[in-house]
């Protein structure tokens, strides 16, 4: 699928013409005036959550660079490390031909490579684009880098778009590139050059870039997989029960005697002896090199009694599930936490053109919520019913949400949410 690409540009509109504009909102805003126009909402957005941060448009720089024997360590351990030849081949001679400079970053905003010719890089140096440098919202204001990791989308960031003053004669096009295996960010490639050179094909590249990069990254996974099954083959072949064999992020590599699941949810420091696993019940488990043998017990754990879905978490926003067998905490995809946010809004339940309209804005998307919700209901055993969508009766839901409005779910965009802030932030101001 596609990631929608938020460019900056109105199709159509002079650059030139819409810098202007920008300028006059950004002064407008940060004096406390009336806006001659509205911000694109996901800048609103981010402008609402720098401002909370205190980032000063006038004076923001990059956090101090970190030391060169810190920054050749967050290299070495990136997983973006071993795809930089690619990335260099797929971006450099854009960044050459179009006065661009190319930035791979790692999830924390920190700029671990870049380049570009020199003329750029020394434009670089002077905006502190440096390697080692960290272009988080929370240290320099909207950004295409910082930004795009925020809303976990590739981005388009033009001129007076950007909080800080300092940045207002340049644009950056960014995308996150994503884990195949969790669906979490590494990190982000990004072209940045001046505001002149704004062009929406320049985020649509760096886009498919990142996509090419985690169809690489799915590949390795795939071949740990087959490495997996090699390693696994002679135990399996001596056992006469059902047994599953998974990596560390639960991806079935190979099983015996039963129908595997594609994924197994597994807890966070799970350990060797018994276990409670989410669609398979209680478990033996003994670990592997790089995943775990399953031995299902027969038969499922008695039905969950609590749910804890926590989205004011400094990480990934994730859901506890409780019950007399124990418990278990999971990270959640952005699309699973809005279905469980938006379920928890309406405990009587929700029809699926309902979910469709709060996530889509379309409630005809049917097909696609129906898909979403088995996927959920299939990794969430006991905890999610059908016809209408709603938690299981008896079960006690809470949710935890962030103090500021602007940080509920700052990726999605989906209007049941947007308008959740809404009712948060109205509430905060009385």
């Amino acid at each position: 699928m596609q990631p929608y690409l938020d460019t900056s540009v109105p199709a159509g509109v002079d650059p030139g013409e819409y810098a202007r504009l920008l300028r006059r909102v950004h002064q407008a805003v940060l004096s406390g005036g009336r806006p001659p126009a509205s911000l694109r909402p996901v800048i609103a957005d981010s402008w609402e959550r720098v401002r909370r941060s205190r980032v000063d448009p006038d004076a923001a720089r990059p956090t101090p660079v970190l030391p060169r024997e810190e920054l050749q360590r967050h290299r070495s351990a990136s997983p973006l490390a071993d795809l930089l030849p690619m990335l260099r081949q797929s971006l450099m001679g854009v960044a050459e031909e179009a006065s661009y400079i190319m930035v791979v970053a790692d999830e924390r905003c920190r700029v671990l490579w870049r380049d570009g010719p020199v003329r750029m890089r020394r434009i670089a140096d002077s905006t502190g684009v440096v390697e080692g440098s960290q272009w988080s919202e929370e240290a320099v204001g909207t950004n295409a880098l910082g930004t795009s990791l925020a809303v976990d989308r590739p981005l388009q960031v033009y001129s007076a778009e950007h909080y800080t003053r300092g940045l207002h004669q340049v644009t950056c096009s960014s995308a996150p590139v994503h884990d195949p295996r969790n669906g979490r960010a590494l990190g982000a490639v990004i072209l940045s050059g001046p505001a002149r050179t704004v062009h929406p094909t320049t985020l649509a590249l760096v886009s498919a870039v990142a996509q090419h990069a985690e169809s690489q990254l799915r590949g390795r996974h795939h071949a740990h997989l087959e490495r997996l099954r090699a390693v696994a083959a002679p135990l399996l072949s001596g056992i006469r029960e059902n047994v599953l064999v998974v990596d560390s992020d639960g991806w079935t590599a190979t099983a015996a005697g039963m129908d595997p699941p594609r994924r197994v949810l597994l807890p966070r420091g799970l350990q060797d002896g018994g276990a409670w696993l989410s669609g398979l019940g209680q478990c033996q488990v003994e670990p592997l090199p790089g995943g775990w043998l399953i031995r299902p017990g027969g038969g499922e754990a008695p039905a969950p009694t609590e749910v804890v879905l926590d989205l004011a978490g400094a990480a990934a926003p994730e859901v506890t599930v409780r019950g007399p067998s124990g418990g278990w905490t999971h990270r959640l995809t952005l699309r699973h936490c809005e279905l469980l946010f938006l379920l928890s809004r309406h405990r009587e339940g929700c029809s699926a053109a309902r979910l469709a309209a709060d996530l889509f804005g379309d409630p005809e998307r049917l097909v696609t919520v129906r898909a979403e919700m088995s996927r959920l209901r299939r990794h969430l055993g006991g905890v999610v019913e059908s016809r209408p969508y709603r938690f299981s009766e008896g079960l006690r839901v809470a949710v935890r949400t962030p103090d500021y409005a602007a940080d509920l779910l700052p990726a999605s965009s989906a209007p049941g949410i947007r308008r959740a802030r809404e009712e948060v932030a109205r509430a905060a101001h009385g």
